[in-house]
């Protein structure tokens, strides 16, 4: 076998043996069994969230299960193939288990990043909000470039995008929007996109063709599904309706339909403005539920809470990654010092790399936590 071919088998290996820690494969088996005893209960949908939990819990062990026990299989049979190509002379068998095995080693890496998305919300669906900060009408453009690149990137991996409110910038470009991004770990790979972003670059709005820095935040919270309850008091919000309107001041609508609701005891306030009023009223509440459970996330980790609350301005000091168009063309996120030239690949919602580089980031710390908090 060429050494190019051990290295592949090597690396498929080292992600199987990953995937078997993160869901304990030793154990799982076992797990299994006792996860199918209990769902044949009888009275099993007596409590009807409970027993939700437990067919999500138990599934979620049995595709862990079937992707390790596959990608096994697959690496095993095409080895043979190989090894039986060689002893026979038949370049062809060689040549087709070798593409194999390199297409296998994608999907093994690939689901090696899925597994570290086992958080209590990582599965449901994200909305996503994006500021523009100062810098006026280059931070609009900016958060509208911010905006394309999101939507390319959810666009890719083939969920659904909805446009939930957006605020035009006086010139061009956005001064806000809020969307609602849908499919399976959304919030889980989003999440690691929340923080302010910098951009340099010669400003298409100056005549003198200077470089300008321009900053947009951009902020996830997973949408609350009906496994997670939120209670909101009527005594501690206040809902406003006002006109909604286009880019450039065009009346959407000729009633006041868009909604505003304020949530007095964290200042927290959402809108709604594509829809009619009552859609408006119902998206905007369901925004308010996932914003304030993302509040409860931040506060288990003492971490995040901080960073959450002392985020303070779209500016300099802020930002968690750089794109830098000229001089030079790079990306580069601060956390993890993952970077790229492919500026343009990046701004087209090739993103993938940098959510991986901080999602093994956080697994890794967390898992430091833990072990000093077992010590």
């Amino acid at each position: 076998m060429r050494a190019e071919i051990q290295n592949i088998v090597a690396e498929i290996e080292k992600s199987l043996d990953l995937l078997a820690q993160r869901m304990d494969y030793e154990t799982a088996p076992h797990r299994l069994e006792e996860f199918n005893a209990r769902v044949e209960a009888p009275d099993l949908w007596n409590d009807p969230e409970k027993a939700r939990k437990l067919m999500h819990e138990r599934q979620m062990l049995v595709d862990a299960l079937d992707t390790h026990n596959s990608i096994r299989q697959e690496l095993s049979d095409n080895i043979e193939l190989i090894e039986l190509g060689e002893a026979e002379d038949d370049s062809e068998v060689v040549t087709e288990a070798e593409n194999a095995l390199r297409a296998l080693r994608e999907k093994a890496a690939q689901k090696e990043l899925e597994a570290l998305l086992d958080g209590e919300a990582d599965g449901n669906d994200t909305f996503l909000e994006i500021n523009a900060g100062a810098g006026g009408t280059e931070s609009c453009d900016w958060a509208s470039m911010l905006a394309r690149m999101y939507v390319r990137w959810a666009e890719k991996k083939g969920y659904k995008v909805e446009l939930q409110s957006e605020s035009a910038g006086e010139e061009a470009g956005i001064k806000s929007a809020t969307y609602k991004i849908s499919g399976h770990n959304a919030y889980g790979w989003l999440k690691s996109e929340s923080g302010v972003h910098r951009l340099v670059r010669i400003s298409p709005f100056d005549s003198a063709a200077k470089r300008h820095t321009s900053f947009s935040s951009v902020w996830v919270y997973p949408v609350v599904d009906e496994n997670i309850e939120i209670e909101v008091s009527p005594a501690d919000i206040r809902i406003d309706t006002y006109r909604s309107s286009g880019a450039g001041g065009q009346h959407v609508n000729t009633t006041d339909s868009a909604v505003r609701i304020t949530h007095f005891p964290t200042g927290i306030v959402v809108t709604s403005s594509m829809k009619s009023q009552h859609q408006n009223r119902e998206a905007a509440m369901n925004t308010l539920k996932s914003r304030l459970y993302q509040l409860e996330l931040d506060r288990r980790m003492a971490s995040t809470l901080e960073a959450h609350e002392n985020k303070g301005e779209a500016g300099w000091g802020n930002q968690i990654r750089s794109y830098v168009l000229q001089p030079y063309q790079m990306v580069k996120d601060l956390r993890t010092n993952y970077e790229t030239s492919d500026t343009k690949g990046v701004l087209d919602g090739d993103l993938d790399g940098f959510m991986a580089a901080t999602l093994a980031r956080d697994v890794s710390g967390k898992s430091r936590a833990e072990a000093q908090a077992g010590a």
